[in-house]
């Protein structure tokens, strides 16, 4: 929390112009830890949701509709956190829907009567307060952030709205399903990620790539180098970023 208090007090008010370029003064340790990330990859996360493709489809979908629905609350912690109530209402509506009509978040009524909500995390509430995107980090398991997401991160999984209302067994599941999601997920993208992780000249230099601009168009910074067509992040299924 102490990291969270420094990081809010020298932040701006305003939301700061869009970066330009990549900050990498780290690109050594961070391609060992890619690495290691790509290890894992292939060694567990691959031929597990390789194995999830055979699984039926309404039971993948059932598994990710219900990971996304357990991040509702969350989303809207951060939606007021960021001074966006039309978000929150929203996000808790949904919650409300899929959670009832579907069944724990199994099914997804909400999209079909057109409530899409906004995902969101902390590190786009800092962006929201002014903090800087800071330098580009790839985390283990976790795979590409920056430091103002990998503070984000640390600061979701702290607040988690879940462990304030569900006692540990109970939690633990929720953790559970949520991996379950990414796992699935990662398999449902796999033409994607292989294309990145093993096909590519440079996977270190490719993800870190897509990941900036993906991350920096979600969050509406558009100018110079981000002015590209949205890029659907490979890794944010697989790792959870």
């Amino acid at each position: 929390m102490t990291a969270v208090v420094l990081v809010v007090t020298v932040a701006a008010c305003a939301q700061r112009p869009a970066p330009a370029g990549i900050q990498d003064p780290r690109e050594a340790q961070n391609r060992e830890i890619h690495e290691f990330n790509k290890a894992v990859d292939r060694t567990l996360l691959k031929p597990f949701s390789g194995g999830g493709n055979s699984l039926p489809t309404p039971l993948r979908d059932g598994v990710s509709n219900a990971a996304r629905n357990l991040d509702a609350p969350g989303n809207v912690v951060n939606n007021l956190l960021q001074g966006r109530p039309h978000h929150a209402v929203e996000n808790t509506f949904r919650f409300f829907v899929n959670s009832t009509i579907g069944i724990a978040g199994l099914f997804d009524p909400a999209t079909e009567f057109g409530i899409v909500g906004k995902e969101t995390d902390f590190g786009e509430t800092l962006h929201v307060w002014g903090a800087g995107e800071g330098n580009y980090v790839e985390l283990p398991f976790l795979g590409p952030s920056t430091e103002r997401d990998m503070v984000g991160m640390a600061v979701d999984t702290a607040l988690n709205p879940w462990r304030f209302v569900l006692p540990r067994k109970e939690l633990n599941a929720t953790a559970a399903i949520g991996l379950a999601g990414s796992v699935l997920d990662r398999g449902r993208y796999s033409e994607t990620v292989d294309s990145i992780l093993y096909d590519s000249a440079d996977s270190y230099a490719q993800a870190r790539l897509i990941y900036l601009q993906n991350r920096r168009f979600k969050l509406g910074q558009t100018a110079g180098e981000t002015a590209d067509d949205a890029f659907e992040d490979p890794y944010e299924d697989p790792y959870g970023n």
